[in-house]
């Protein structure tokens, strides 16, 4: 007998989803097909109409404040790595940086502790970048972002294109079996390929490792007032546990909103590196808030996140050389508009400030002997109360990163 579709409900999103759910009982094939595919886009639609519209600082201060951005705060430094889904680190003191932005008292001792015990490690992984991520998080988002790093290694990089034919599984177990014996560092790793595989680049070979296998880059490289040439372990020897068999992507979802959201199903992807995403957010979407910008592109929240109000002061922060909150959306507009085009473009390593919640300019640190200059360019002059801000603010970081410097100095200039 045909089976009668169920009255519709008054709301025009929950009309689309009871014939969805009709739909969904009456054909025995998988979801898809033009008829599904017609109703997921009504149902887009709807809620895109129905949806909150959040402006610029309403995003801006939703994010600051998953980012503890918005006030310093008392937490444990490994409780703070974890919230945030990881620090990037191919910097070793960016993240010391980023976490005296965000706790209150912070000791970098208490992080370089961390990394010494093996509780957090450096690990290529987000966009295949270096990232500080907690121990239990790396045998998670290791097996989860292969496919990243996979896809950097052969189509984004030189490197895969040098070694074309050699055997890639030969190759990998040979450099797993090394690191397993004890860390190496490039140059060792380069001379057992070269030796192993004298046909190939050995360079390659080397990255060729560092993409596809699972691997941690160990201290002393990355604890505070210390140096080392990156040197690198595989994680599961490291950390004496296997990687995660199954992770799952869907929870990873979750904490990137807690930690960055509201965002859409682009911005997942931008922070990440994943393809493909859109089957995951719709398969969370039940459970999520929807929210639209003002440009109309659909944002997904968890329901009880945080949404400050966008009149909520925002104050000066100095962010360290590479900082997720201003690298992990495909659309930066809510806190890095225009600067891109305002950046000093002298090819020094330059930091962004924050002023207001947004990107207003940039600083960086130089050392002369035992002097010690924090220069900060702003694109525009701040009012008086945010000039003095800035400039506090300013020699508060460079007491933390230089507080054996004498003299120390803040320059305030504006951008070139």
């Amino acid at each position: 007998m045909r089976k009668r579709y169920p009255p519709f409900p008054t709301s025009c999103i929950d009309r689309v989803r009871a014939v969805e759910a009709a739909l969904d009982d009456t054909f025995t094939r998988p979801p898809g097909g033009i008829v599904w595919g017609l109703f997921r886009k009504l149902r887009a639609v709807s809620e895109q109409a129905s949806s909150t519209v959040l402006g610029r600082r309403a995003l801006n201060r939703a994010l600051l404040e998953r980012q503890l951005l918005l006030r310093r705060v008392r937490r444990p430094a490994a409780e703070v790595v974890e919230h945030l889904v990881g620090m990037q680190a191919q910097e070793p003191r960016d993240p010391y940086v980023g976490l005296w932005d965000r706790l209150e008292d912070f000791d970098p001792g208490e992080l370089g502790g961390l990394v010494a015990d093996r509780q957090v490690v450096r690990s290529p992984l987000m966009r295949t970048t270096i990232h500080l991520v907690s121990a239990r998080d790396c045998l998670t988002l290791a097996p989860l972002l292969h496919p990243v790093r996979e896809r950097n290694f052969w189509t984004g990089s030189p490197f895969g294109r040098q070694v074309k034919g050699v055997d890639v599984k030969a190759v990998l177990a040979a450099g797993r079996a090394l690191l397993d014996e004890q860390p190496r560092t490039n140059a060792q790793l380069r001379a057992f390929m070269a030796e192993r595989f004298p046909d190939y680049d050995a360079t390659s070979l080397g990255y060729a490792v560092h993409h596809l296998v699972p691997v941690v880059q160990v201290p002393p490289r990355g604890i505070w007032g210390q140096k080392g040439l990156p040197t690198w372990a595989t994680t599961e020897q490291w950390l004496g546990r296997p990687v995660e068999a199954a992770p799952s992507i869907d929870q990873v979802v979750l904490r990137y909103l807690a930690a960055f959201g509201p965002a859409g199903t682009m911005d997942v992807q931008a922070w990440s590196g994943l393809t493909r995403l859109r089957e995951v957010t719709d398969r969370l979407r039940p459970h999520l808030r929807t929210f639209r910008n003002e440009a109309g592109k659909e944002l997904f929240d968890l329901p009880n996140a945080p949404r400050p109000d966008p009149d909520t002061p925002a104050p000066v922060r100095f962010l360290p050389q590479f900082d997720n909150v201003a690298l992990s959306h495909a659309d930066r507009s809510h806190i890095a508009a225009g600067a891109a085009a305002r950046w000093p473009a002298d090819d020094l390593h330059w930091s962004a400030v924050l002023v207001d919640g947004f990107v207003a300019g940039a600083w960086r640190l130089t050392r002369d002997g035992r002097a010690a200059t924090l220069t900060v360019r702003l694109f525009d002059r701040p009012a008086g109360k945010d000039e003095a801000e800035v400039a506090g603010e300013g020699e508060r970081l460079l007491a933390f990163l230089a507080p054996d410097a004498e003299p120390r100095e803040v320059r305030l200039g504006a951008a070139a």
